[in-house]
């Protein structure tokens, strides 16, 4: 008869962080020896097993490097530590891909970022060697604390269906829907140094690696910013924020044309989950606004622009006509220069128009013909901010005079009634070249 000293001893041994050992469901993927399960793509920066950890060193004059799953996953949750001593770029591949037809092989797909810079995104989600960040870290500026450094820290990723979410050490930080890839390998990177000398032979390590993938359970939702790249899908998760849509993808429904005319609104086309308008459909006249007024709002939109076409989200309008409202300016800046747009002057994509202009990112901004992220943040308190594909690029506040003092020396002529309702509709404006929207949404704040 086995002893029950010995049984208990079996029990204990399996609570212990065993490779492969099921806990709960949990399945490890690093058995604490060498690299079995794992294959190395991309450079040469070198991987190596010490003290039950994988040890990943930096190398001059090689690619960004990756430690790969052998085996694919779609739906899992994957919880992992790592520590960096000294500052370094890296992150943890997810639902990734490498295939001779795409780039020569390169690896590509979402990436958990691990950035120790002093933008702090560590848990943001970078798609790497394909769209760029789909959620920079200033769209829960609460989460970038979240990181230590010289520490060891933890990563939870959580995909299942479209939804990818991430947390950091009991934070959450980022929350993405998106289908492009819905299956791929895990990897572990280290970002290439190039030919920087001084950061030759640092490291990152990892250690308790594992991931369940069956009877899986989504995390409660909560109220972190959500990036959602399907186009008009609204996600639970924002139904539980108070989102809705303002446009359902196929219809006008819930719009109506600013100057009361039906024959303006039929000169903007619902089709193939876009809403669209066309210069050749008429003047400047043919804007269309919501059937319902807000006064504090969050906004968010997909928007689509030609070559040098230029556009607007007009709010918070003033009490006879659009000039007299506030507007986020649409505008295809990689088609002029910064003379020709005015930069500094508030004509720039995502600036006050006229008034206040938007911060400048060189990575921002999209060639014509492709879809950008905006939002516009309105709070009960009169603080305006302007986003643009996950930067905030404008921030004022309505009481402390600034923009009034603006439209007194830009526009001294519309000054008596500018933004004097509290309430109006939100504009799409019809303007030069070819403009789209999808995927606009609205909560009451």
């Amino acid at each position: 008869m086995v002893s029950k000293h010995i049984l208990l001893s079996i029990v204990l041994l399996c609570s212990i962080v065993i490779p492969g050992c099921n806990e709960d469901g949990w399945e490890y993927l690093f058995n604490g020896k060498n690299l079995e399960g794992w294959k190395q793509l991309g450079g040469v920066a070198k991987f190596e097993v010490i003290n039950g950890e994988i040890v990943g060193t930096t190398v001059l004059n090689t690619p960004n490097t990756f430690l790969t799953t052998e085996k694919l996953y779609s739906d899992f949750i994957l919880e992992v530590e790592f520590i960096l001593s000294v500052r370094m770029n890296s992150g943890i591949q997810f639902r990734s891909e490498s295939y001779p037809e795409y780039n020569n092989g390169v690896v590509h797909g979402y990436q958990c970022e691990v950035d120790p810079s002093e933008r702090s995104w560590s848990g943001g989600i970078f798609d790497e060697s394909r769209r760029s960040w789909l959620y920079p870290v200033d769209l829960n500026p609460d989460a970038k604390s979240a990181f230590k450094i010289g520490e060891w820290n933890k990563f939870r990723i959580e995909c299942i269906g479209s939804s990818m979410r991430t947390w950091l050490n009991g934070i959450p930080v980022a929350h993405l829907i998106d289908d492009m890839t819905p299956e791929g390998f895990i990897a572990l990177q280290v970002h290439s140094i190039r030919d920087n000398k001084e950061h030759l032979g640092r490291q990152i390590k990892w250690r308790n690696i594992r991931i369940k993938t069956k009877n899986l359970v989504p995390s409660p939702p909560d109220n972190i910013y959500i990036v959602n790249l399907i186009p008009n899908d609204l996600n639970p998760s924002e139904v539980f924020q108070g989102y809705k849509l303002l446009f359902d993808g196929e219809t006008t429904d819930g719009w109506e044309s600013f100057c009361k005319d039906s024959i303006y609104l039929d000169r903007w086309v619902a089709e193939d989950g876009v809403l669209s308008y066309h210069p050749e459909f008429g003047s400047k006249k043919n804007n269309i606004a919501t059937v319902e007024n807000y006064n504090a709002f969050d906004l968010k939109f997909d928007f689509n622009l030609s070559a040098q076409s230029e556009s607007g989200i007009i709010y918070r309008m003033g009490k006879v006509d659009l000039s007299k409202g506030l507007e986020y300016q649409l505008f295809d800046d990689l088609s002029y220069s910064d003379e020709q747009i005015s930069i500094d002057n508030g004509h720039a994509c995502a600036s006050l128009f006229g008034l206040i202009p938007a911060k400048y990112y060189p990575w921002m901004n999209k060639k014509p013909g492709t879809w950008n992220q905006g939002r516009i943040i309105l709070s009960a308190d009169d603080k305006v901010q302007h986003w643009l594909n996950g930067r905030k690029v404008v921030e004022y506040d309505l009481k402390d005079g600034i923009v009034q003092d603006l439209v007194t020396g830009a526009k001294p002529s519309i000054i008596k009634d500018f933004m004097i309702a509290k309430e109006s509709p939100v504009i799409l404006q019809a303007s030069e070249g070819v403009v789209a929207f999808r995927s606009i949404k609205i909560r009451r704040l």
